[in-house]
């Protein structure tokens, strides 16, 4: 039979409506299956060794218990193989760009004075996350330079607030050492200050950076975080919020209602302020109903210090511990690169333990992923994606290596369990030390003839004995990874490598 003309159209016209109909159940689905964007709260500790907090075997039994960053920890994902870089400018240049430090020209601890700062050119993790949507604030150390360029107000945070951007947390010594040595004579309101900005601005001094403000500053970080985390929640508007803290850099002055809170010293109340400090952070997020909408990510810059920090107005060392690992900050051996991290998304993130290895380069790629920001494909980024580690999909991750570099030399490199050494690194002053530590103010490292030594971190924590001889064909990957780091090059050069002794 013939359809007229007429009811062709009403034909079409019912099932275009019936299509319509059917569509948009189908448009009100796939809103509903988008998960909004989490929030990101960043904690990270300063010089905080592998062996200091409880889950890592230390807390209670160092005579400085850890408990909320041990609950935290039994809530979401321990990591037990996290790898940073040497020292604090070093790992927080990774953190911020996904990529080995050297490729910033940032592989040695910045200096203020010195031309060591983060390029222009880099995109940091701020500037990704605002790009997606999000506020972004970094309140405590920064020390990625001072150059207007490299501060955080103008590397993607809409807000700072902390001590210089180029000094770390001993900066406040600089006044009483210069009167001390009548070397320098330095009125308060021309040392260092704490500084705030935000977007674009420049910097302004707060208020001079003593001893005092040193004792409460973490204190001031909470408020403000807190505040930052209200504001963003009245607005509607996804957070990354990176809380640089203190604790536990040297020197420890813990705050007065925490003085022989522990049963080590300062650097034990220190480290017990710390975890309450880490506290007083989750019970903010869960008085302002976000514990759920925000992943929580609690870890150390790099290993302990101790080969300068002996003592400081007490009768304890003002040292953490790198439990059973050989080395300190400043070293290439695996005390100091291998720390804590600790991370919480309820409903997301499933609590266990993870012998996984992760790097704190890995975070970029990883928030990206979960926050719909966009990886820079013009440069060659050297984190990883782990977000199936993270949500329980993939139990061994998407790390097999991991190199190590000090100033401009390649001096180490991480493959599965070995550990391989490019230099012949003589021990220093450490605490910790060993034929193969660096330390970071009293070692030095030599040419070998020819062949790296290798150990076996699993079986040999304490890196005691070169198994490059029986061992052999541990080289092959080894060297592998090298050559792709190095034909990365050939495209993309490396700047000038952080110097300051050869001219």
């Amino acid at each position: 039979m013939q359809q007229s003309p007429q009811s062709s159209h009403c034909v079409m016209g019912a099932l275009a409506i019936g299509l319509s109909l059917m569509a948009q159940p189908l448009v009100v689905a796939t809103a509903q299956a988008q998960q909004p964007k989490p929030n990101i709260l960043f904690i990270l500790a300063d010089n905080l060794g592998y062996g200091d907090l409880g889950v890592y075997g230390g807390g209670e039994l160092r005579g400085a218990p850890t408990p909320r960053i041990d609950r935290l920890a039994a809530e979401g994902l321990r990591l037990t193989q996290f790898l940073v870089e040497p020292g604090c400018t070093p790992s927080r240049a990774a953190f911020m760009t996904g990529r080995y430090s050297i490729r910033s020209g940032l592989s040695l601890v910045a200096v203020e004075g010195t031309a060591i700062a983060l390029p222009a050119q880099e995109v940091t993790m701020a500037e990704m996350l605002r790009d997606a949507g999000y506020a972004t604030a970094i309140f405590g150390k920064w020390h990625l330079g001072s150059e207007p360029h490299s501060q955080p107000q103008n590397q993607g945070f809409d807000e700072f607030y902390g001590i210089p951007p180029a000094a770390t947390w001993d900066a406040f010594l600089k006044v009483p050492q210069g009167r001390q040595t009548k070397s320098l004579d330095i009125p308060l309101d021309e040392g260092p200050q704490i500084v705030e900005a935000r977007t674009g601005e420049p910097l302004r001094a707060v208020k001079p950076y003593t001893a005092e403000v040193r004792r409460e500053i973490d204190w001031e970080l909470v408020d403000r975080g807190t505040e930052f985390m209200k504001r963003q929640k009245a607005a509607g508007k996804p957070f990354f919020l990176y809380l640089p803290i203190s604790r536990t850099h040297f020197p420890n002055l813990p705050s007065k209602r925490f003085e022989a809170q522990s049963r080590i010293g300062q650097f034990g109340d220190s480290l017990v302020e710390g975890d309450a400090i880490v506290g007083t952070m989750l019970d903010k997020l869960k008085e302002l109903s976000l514990e759920s909408d925000t992943i929580v990510v609690f870890a150390s810059d790099n290993g302990p210090q101790g080969s300068v920090a002996r003592e400081f107005g007490g009768d304890m060392p003002d040292m953490g511990s790198p439990g059973p690992y050989r080395g300190e900050l400043g070293d290439v051996s695996e005390g100091s690169i291998r720390t804590a991290a600790i991370i919480r998304w309820p409903g997301h993130i499933p609590a266990r333990a993870s012998q996984a290895m992760v790097s704190i380069m890995d975070f970029f790629p990883t928030f990206a992923r979960l926050a719909g920001g966009k990886v820079p494909d013009d440069r060659p980024i050297d984190g990883v994606d782990q977000t199936d580690l993270l949500l329980g999909t993939s139990a061994t991750g998407r790390r097999e290596h991991l190199l190590t570099f000090v100033g401009p030399d390649l001096l180490a490199v991480r493959w599965k369990q070995f550990r391989a050494y490019f230099a012949d690194v003589a021990p220093g002053r450490s605490g910790w030390g060993g034929a193969n530590v660096l330390a970071g103010t009293g070692g030095s490292a030599a040419q070998m003839n020819g062949y790296p030594k290798v150990f076996n971190i699993e079986s040999d924590p304490r890196e005691e004995y070169n198994i490059g001889a029986m061992y052999e064909w541990v080289i092959g990957p080894v060297l592998k990874s090298v050559g792709e780091y190095k034909g990365s090059l050939a495209k993309h050069p490396n700047p000038p490598a952080a110097n300051m002794t050869r001219f």
